[in-house]
């Protein structure tokens, strides 16, 4: 049973936790509403990391993409593309969550209530300035979550604007992160016995009716990657690239096997430079830049993540989210992925923070931390395919690619 504690096993102890949960909290309910608090433990812990991991993984992705990114046209053109696509992901995402409501029609024994109330709209001014704060301590200080990147995306900057100056402050910014990332991986491994008292708690308070709505809000985030990958990704590259579907949907196959394996971006990134440059003939040029930068800031797959997560939470408490806020969401949202922790379980982590930003519940997440494995097959495998699809685009877009050159491998034009 020793490969049941391996690091990378961790989903499968969590699956323990979650079925020993659901076990305490149908035959001893009266413990599992009492020992809750050992779940809320669970969940402030990774709340103390979220300032932390954000302003680590934020600074050292900038300091350290860097070394290999040129300022020119096409980083600035891979950028665009990569907020462009966020975007869209997130407004088919909505548009299949709202479709399926995953949160809507569970019966409970007893209804969920979320005593607080969600973030206040505020005015497109007022958002914009409350976002820039007025010191760098504070922000941190008061776990504002925004204004901590801003200050964080600052910082790093002017690390990589004073070139061998910054050396040392980007030595102890990269130093700081592997502490940062080990001390939330020892976090994440409390996560079967948190998760067990969760789930305790939520199969004593509300029955039966949980596993119905985790069910569907699985089943509604597969269905928002299914519909991202054809209308974002398909569609466009089929239209602007005249690329054949066929060999598209090989090359994506190929990395999506070590996307659902792994469900880590970085290990994925041989693979997915490989295909694109050997099955699909992209550019080695422009995919050793697009490709690597896409691990940091390319993720579609979280804009399914994080909109389908904001509607469930919503629908299972019976709360109003205004259009006005949804907007605010994603532009959040796409703030938020930048600062995604390349660890097991880190997304749990940021799908916490997401929630706190805006003043939701984050209840469920030790519910769905159980499951998040499953999740994170399908986030990961778009995230990548969605970095596949925006390499070539931007390799036609310079003139560097065309349809012939796919399966030839072809080495840049002059």
């Amino acid at each position: 049973m020793k490969w049941v504690f391996k690091k990378e096993n961790l989903f499968i102890r969590i699956a323990i936790g979650f079925a020993a949960g659901i076990a305490l909290g149908f035959f001893a309910p009266g413990f599992s509403h009492d020992a809750k608090f050992i779940g809320d433990i669970y969940l402030n812990l990774i709340k103390l990391m979220i300032i932390p991991v954000l302003v680590c993984a934020v600074a050292s992705g900038i300091i350290n993409a860097s070394d290999n990114v040129s300022l020119g046209r096409i980083a600035v053109k891979t950028v665009l593309l990569y907020i462009a696509g966020f975007l869209a992901s997130f407004a088919v995402s909505f548009a299949v969550a709202m479709a399926v409501r995953p949160g809507l029609d569970v019966v409970f024994e007893n209804k969920p209530a979320f005593e607080g109330e969600p973030g206040s709209v505020i005015s497109f001014g007022d958002a914009i300035s409350s976002v820039v704060p007025d010191n760098i301590i504070g922000p941190m200080l008061n776990n504002a979550i925004l204004p901590t990147i801003l200050a964080a995306l600052m910082i790093s900057l002017g690390i990589v604007s004073a070139g061998e100056k910054g050396r040392v402050l980007k030595d102890f910014i990269n130093s700081l992160t592997a502490v940062m990332f080990s001390v939330l991986s020892i976090v994440m491994e409390t996560s079967p016995v948190g998760v067990m008292f969760l789930m305790a708690f939520s199969v004593a308070e509300y029955g039966a009716g949980m596993f119905m709505a985790i069910g569907k809000y699985i089943l509604c985030c597969w269905l928002a990657c299914i519909a991202v990958f054809i209308m974002v990704f398909m569609i466009p590259v089929k239209a602007y690239t005249g690329a054949d579907m066929k060999a598209f949907l090989s090359a994506c196959g190929k990395v999506a096997l070590m996307t659902l394996s792994t469900t880590s971006s970085a290990a994925t990134l041989p693979t997915t430079i490989r295909v694109s440059t050997e099955d699909l003939g992209a550019p080695e040029s422009i995919s050793t830049f697009t490709l690597p930068l896409g691990c940091t800031i390319n993720m579609c797959g979280g804009a399914c993540s994080f909109c389908c997560l904001s509607l469930f939470v919503a629908d299972f408490y019976s709360l109003d989210l205004p259009l006005t806020r949804l907007a605010a969401m994603a532009v959040a949202a796409t703030l938020l992925n930048m600062a995604a922790p390349g660890i097991p379980g880190g997304g749990i982590v940021l799908m916490t923070s997401y929630l706190t930003l805006f003043g939701l519940p984050i209840d469920l997440i030790g519910p769905i931390a159980a499951f998040y494995r499953l999740l994170d097959m399908a986030f990961t495998t778009i995230n990548v395919e969605g970095d596949i699809a925006a390499n070539l685009i931007i390799s036609r877009s310079e003139g560097l690619w065309d349809r012939t050159m796919i399966r030839t491998g072809s080495p840049d034009k002059a």
